[in-house]
């Protein structure tokens, strides 16, 4: 059996690793080739294009990588079309796979998408592009599948690989204790891993947790620092707010921090999802430029109630969320002060995470192994 990938970025490349590890697994003697990260080629895929030249960001760098992005694309549909693979599968990146996958479909190769794009969230259009590009939706997400069944379109809910990975036996305690923090209230606060979210968040964060030192003197604040160059910006950031007694910076390890945590305060994004199956309560704050809100509203392309994910996958909302001129360090320290004096409130959220987190932890990579495996064999 011979497959065909292209993942996009870090996470992408882990997806596409854990995945390769479950196919050969079935299937010893399997061939991978494709646009592959350290961690795919680890695992046994020969790279043909690194994994790193499709993590573009913003609105100006899309644009000038474009010639470069299309040309990759152009030679991978040659050599595929020449040599067909028995399955292709293209992991996340979707602007860059659906175009590949079209392609690759209409010379006869079945091409599976492995994570559906947000239709939920904006452009619920797009699902008539993953109609025309993908034989096998593979989501991460329990309520993704009945939009793809509700419109004729193969979906397997394959659970969520965070689910999977994070330890199953959260010991707060021996967190703390690596932190030097047994002896105190403690908060995470994660202000993201952009330096445009931290240089907007940032100051929020920090004069919130001043705020919140000042009615309790047992408090302390961590932050994993997501990148060294943020670094610089944090701390001022925590000196201009005078909290840098009670705050402590570690370089990365989020998942630790978070673990240590009474509490957790973040910019939405991942780390709601990681600090959710951690089973911890949690405060987030969203805050975008005016520029891109007006782009949002004007089009109508955000369609949910809840910006957090652990917000659109339980039955009520766990997660105070604040959201733009809402995000005040007031605000922000009256929600996690909640949350604080609450410990029944705590635990119950806590509980619902717990559940959440076994609704999710189906072992994603076995499941989409056994999807793909399932779409080559039908291919031949």
């Amino acid at each position: 059996m011979r497959i065909a990938l292209v993942a996009g970025e870090a996470s992408g490349d882990m997806l596409g690793a854990g995945l390769i590890r479950a196919i050969r697994s079935k299937v010893p003697d399997a061939l991978f080739e494709g646009v592959a990260g350290p961690a795919m080629i680890d695992a046994g895929c020969v790279r043909l294009h690194d994994a790193e030249a499709l993590a573009v960001m913003g609105l100006i760098e899309p644009l000038t990588k474009i010639p470069r992005l299309l040309r990759m694309r152009r030679s991978l549909i040659r050599r595929w079309r020449a040599s067909p693979p028995d399955v292709f599968v293209g992991i996340d990146a979707p602007d860059f796979n659906f175009g590949l996958e079209r392609a690759l479909r209409n010379s006869g190769i079945l091409p599976a998408h492995y994570v559906s794009p947000s239709i939920w969230a904006w452009r619920a259009g797009r699902i008539e592009t993953v109609r025309k590009a993908a034989d096998r939706i593979l989501c991460i997400l329990p309520f993704e599948k009945p939009i793809y069944d509700e419109q004729g379109i193969y979906a397997v809910f394959v659970g969520h690989p965070k689910a999977d990975s994070l330890a199953s036996d959260i010991d707060t305690e021996s967190s703390r204790r690596v932190l030097n923090l047994e002896d105190y209230t403690v908060v995470a606060v994660l202000p993201g891993s952009r330096s445009s979210e931290v240089a907007r968040l940032g100051p929020m964060f920090a004069s919130a947790a001043a705020l919140l030192s000042a009615d309790n003197k047992n408090i302390r604040f961590v932050t994993p620092i997501a990148t060294p160059k943020l670094r610089p910006m944090i701390e001022q950031q925590i000196r201009d707010a005078g909290v840098q007694d009670v705050f402590q910076l570690v370089d990365g390890n989020s998942i630790e921090v978070m673990s240590a945590a009474n509490v957790v305060l973040l910019a939405s994004g991942t780390a709601a999802l990681e600090s959710a199956l951690l089973c911890k309560p949690t405060v987030a704050a969203y805050a975008v430029s005016g520029f891109s809100t007006l782009i949002l509203k004007g089009f109508g392309l955000h369609k949910v109630k809840h910006f957090t994910l652990p917000n659109l996958l339980t039955d009520e909302p766990l997660i105070p969320e604040l959201i733009q001129q809402a995000v005040t360090p007031e605000a922000i320290a009256r929600e996690v002060a909640a949350l604080l004096a609450d410990r029944p409130r705590r635990e119950a959220i806590s509980s619902r995470f717990a559940k959440l987190r076994t609704e999710l932890a189906l072992n994603a990579d076995r499941r989409a192994a056994d999807a793909v495996i399932d779409l080559a064999t039908r291919g031949r």
